[in-house]
């Protein structure tokens, strides 16, 4: 009996400082942050290209006397909300910076919207961004259509070199996507896979190394893509969206 005393005599300073130990370790951020040398006075972008730095910043709704213990999840959901931003985190840098790291929603085409072009995604759904600015170089999509600029940014994320010679995409008549490169047409399904892309693009360059002229790549149809001197009926319409 005597030794069980003798060992809560003994544990019961260790458990007191663990306890004042953890309450100062929650306890300090709040404390720390009424303190002037911690507010914040810098903030470093990270992964910005589109997105005007300004509207980033303003985002974070960040009173004057913000300190960098401010709640960083909180943060990190305000950025998230914007429209534009795929992913994004807030990291303290002490004394009195915050580093902000985003990735940014790729852009897929422009589309028109009313009387002017602006930026949209994968889905059809305007971006933000303005190209006049940022001087991004994206293919005009006739409409904002999820099917069309689905497959360019198929194309985008499978072939950048291709994608950066589309000049213009469109829906046609039953469906399918006719992209523009100049004076050549590729015709491909809305339910085009990475492996059609790749296709096209291995055509193309056998095409180019045996200097066979062509005017459409057609790749449509399973497991093949069709060479034409000439446009397609199909494609020389106007087709729908």
């Amino acid at each position: 009996m005597s030794r069980r005393r003798t060992l809560a005599r003994r544990s019961a300073p260790l458990v007191m400082g663990m306890a004042v130990g953890v309450a100062v370790w929650f306890g300090a951020p709040a404390l720390l942050a009424r303190l002037a040398v911690f507010r914040v006075r810098q903030i470093e972008l990270v992964g910005v290209k589109n997105l005007a730095p300004d509207v980033v910043i303003a985002a974070l709704r960040l009173p004057s006397d913000a300190s960098v213990f401010t709640d960083t999840r909180l943060l990190d959901d305000r950025l998230r909300g914007l429209a534009g931003v795929a992913e994004a985190r807030v990291v303290r840098q002490l004394p009195a910076a915050l580093r902000i790291e985003l990735r940014e929603v790729e852009p897929a085409a422009l589309a028109p919207n009313g009387r002017r072009l602006v930026v949209v995604d994968a889905q059809g759904r305007a971006l933000p961004f303005d190209p006049a600015r940022t001087g991004l170089d994206l293919p005009v999509a006739a409409a904002p259509d999820r099917g069309v600029v689905g497959v360019l940014a198929l194309v985008q994320a499978v072939d950048p070199a291709l994608f950066l010679t589309i000049t213009s995409a469109r829906g046609l008549a039953r469906g399918d996507v006719l992209l523009e490169l100049g004076p050549r047409h590729v015709l491909l399904g809305r339910d085009a896979g990475p492996e059609v892309i790749r296709a096209v693009e291995l055509v193309a360059r056998d095409l180019a190394a045996k200097g066979r002229p062509y005017v459409e790549l057609d790749a449509r149809f399973a497991r093949q893509v069709i060479v034409r001197r000439t446009a397609s009926r199909g494609s020389r319409g106007t087709g729908g969206a």
